[in-house]
């Protein structure tokens, strides 16, 4: 490995050469990314002025940590999400994009509505949705809770740095534990990417060594979290407040029955791949629907 990373040439030639020697299908992309990390500057101005540079020697040790199966976005400290930069440590999921789904559904849920005003995030994490969502409705507030306090302070971070702090409250609490829901009041909008993966789900190392485990998985089947959640949704929902969840791929049809046995209506929401991947939920919004 230490051959492998002693890597030579302009900052162009080592990319391909990087690339090469990443076994994953976007391996151009990490290389791009760290490399312009490297650089201390935007992946596009590297790609437009310094792809004739030599390399940095910043590189080298980067690419060593990314051989080993560590995220691009832990180890250059963020990632992008709904056209927003954050900040993410190892102590956040890293935000995704399969996970944008959530806000396109609420963007098309509201469009023919009076927009959201008040919005909860459960289980922040990074921010992520809560901060993409009031980025959209700019008259909205929003409230975020995490039972992690390293978590919170990566949300709070990225919140004074998107300029969004002071439409956001952050609360350390979790849904495991009687009372979280204290004076929260109600919302418009809830926004949940519960833990939803099987106890025994085989991984990428990538995801498996160092993202937290307790973000990810969620008992023998990934429901107990949404076992947990459906029953406690409608006491926080205004009358034509809706919930929207991530789920996995797979579990549409077992979470839909969770929800219908709360006596909420639910919808689902494919991702851009075409893959089940939130399920909309209200009390009474949506009522006769077909899955799209």
């Amino acid at each position: 490995m230490s051959d492998a990373v002693n890597l030579k040439g302009s900052v162009g030639e080592v990319i391909r050469e990087a690339a090469s020697l990443l076994d994953v299908a976007w391996a151009r992309i990490d290389a791009e990314l760290l490399m312009a990390h490297a650089l201390g500057v935007s992946r596009s101005t590297m790609l437009l002025q310094h792809m004739r540079d030599p390399v940095p020697d910043a590189f080298a040790p980067l690419f060593k940590r990314r051989l080993a199966h560590e995220p691009v976005a832990y180890i250059t400290g963020s990632a992008e999400f709904y056209g927003l930069e954050l900040k993410v440590t190892p102590a956040v999921l890293i935000p995704r994009g399969d996970s944008e789904t959530l806000i396109d559904a609420a963007q098309e849920h509201f469009a023919t509505r009076a927009p959201p005003q008040r919005i909860l995030d459960l289980g922040t994490g990074s921010g992520a949705l809560l901060l993409a969502a009031l980025s959209q409705w700019s008259e909205a507030e929003g409230v975020a809770l995490d039972a992690s306090m390293p978590a919170l302070r990566v949300a709070q971070c990225n919140a004074r740095k998107l300029g969004l702090a002071d439409r956001a409250g952050f609360l350390r609490r979790s849904w495991r534990r009687d009372g979280w829901q204290r004076d929260l009041g109600r919302f418009d909008l809830v926004l949940c990417n519960p833990p939803y993966v099987e106890d025994d789900a085989s991984l990428d190392p990538c995801v498996r060594d160092h993202e937290p485990g307790s973000a990810l998985f969620a008992g023998p089947e990934g429901l107990d979290d949404y076992r947990i959640l459906l029953p406690q949704i409608a006491p926080l929902l205004t009358p034509d407040g809706i919930a929207i969840f991530e789920i996995g791929s797979t579990q549409h049809d077992a979470v839909a029955v969770l929800a219908q046995n709360q006596g909420l209506e639910s919808a689902l929401r494919r991702d851009l791949s075409g893959h089940p991947r939130a399920m909309i939920m209200s009390q009474g919004v949506g009522k006769g629907k077909a899955n799209r």
